[in-house]
């Protein structure tokens, strides 16, 4: 029998290879497999294929006496979950013990949205004097615009971009391609961007086509995209936190606002099951009604 190590190795190699996961999904299961490989320690089991239903089971308790969110204990069965189906899929273990473990329930909760109001504040806090200004509130259009997953949108480079037809190629979950189409308010950003201040943050030694760069000219990150934008609400009239996915929630919930279809919003999220875009019917929905209460006479 191979050694943990080995396993885990194989295993983010399937991620990367089969899966195409990002870099950051792929550091979570590793991080969630390890942190159970120490739970085998500390129990004394020596192998993978000798964990037990009961010992899947030990492992849930275990999670629920360090009082950690039902979210994460769901996340953390998930990934185990997964990585014994690789195993039993090579057959390097003989079953798998978290088949039958009761992931928590979690609290479904509303995705969080600004309102059209709320964004135009947001909109009007950008400054465009230096080139770091040009190139936050280009993101700040694009994501707007297109709804794109802020992973998605660190990863476009300048020749996926259309300004003729106004469209950007997107690479998706699991290696899947979409066109998206952006308006005009955008396309100004993003020409402005690219042709003013993109060229004073990257040196001449770049070479590199990403579209959206750091201050030192090379590709701007995930979590780089995250300290813009609580930089830029901070900047703003608005207060509470934002992060990146408030601003593709709420380009799904102004299009069903405004009476687009669910099946366009599926496409243009690059949803693969129409349950994961219905979630905004019920957050269109609950607008509906604080609408109604708020204003009809006999509510």
């Amino acid at each position: 029998m191979a050694n943990m190590d080995v396993l885990l190795k194989l295993f983010i190699e399937y991620l990367q290879i089969e899966r195409n996961y990002s870099k950051y999904t792929i550091e979570q299961y590793e991080h969630e497999i390890k942190d159970f490989f120490m739970f085998m320690s500390e129990q004394a089991i020596m192998e993978v294929n000798n964990v037990q239903y009961l010992d899947a089971r030990l492992y849930l308790t275990k999670l629920y006496e360090r009082k950690l969110a039902k979210k994460t204990m769901a996340k953390k069965i998930s990934c185990l979950r997964s990585f014994y189906k690789f195993l039993l899929r090579e057959k390097l273990v003989d079953s798998n013990p978290f088949t039958l473990v009761s992931i928590p329930k979690t609290e479904k909760r509303l995705p969080q949205f600004f309102y059209e109001s709320e964004l135009q504040l947001l909109f009007q806090s950008c400054e465009t004097e230096t080139p770091l200004g040009i190139r936050n509130k280009a993101i700040l259009e694009l994501l707007y615009a297109t709804g794109i997953r802020v992973s998605e949108c660190c990863q476009i480079r300048i020749s996926e971009v259309d300004f003729f037809l106004s469209t950007v190629l997107i690479h998706g979950k699991g290696n899947k391609q979409r066109y998206l189409p952006f308006g005009s308010i955008a396309k100004e950003s993003l020409e402005l961007y690219i042709n003013s201040g993109r060229k004073k943050l990257v040196s001449a030694n770049d070479h590199h086509d990403v579209l959206f760069v750091n201050h030192r000219g090379g590709p701007l990150t995930v979590r780089g995209v995250r300290k813009i934008l609580n930089s830029m609400i901070e900047k703003s009239a608005l207060t509470g936190h934002i992060h990146p996915h408030m601003m593709r929630h709420s380009f799904a919930t102004h299009l069903l606002n405004n009476g687009a279809d669910l099946r366009s919003v599926q496409e243009l999220l690059g949803h693969a099951f129409l349950s994961s875009t219905q979630v905004y019917t019920h957050v269109t929905n609950e607008r509906l009604r604080k609408t109604y209460m708020e204003h009809h006479p006999r509510a």
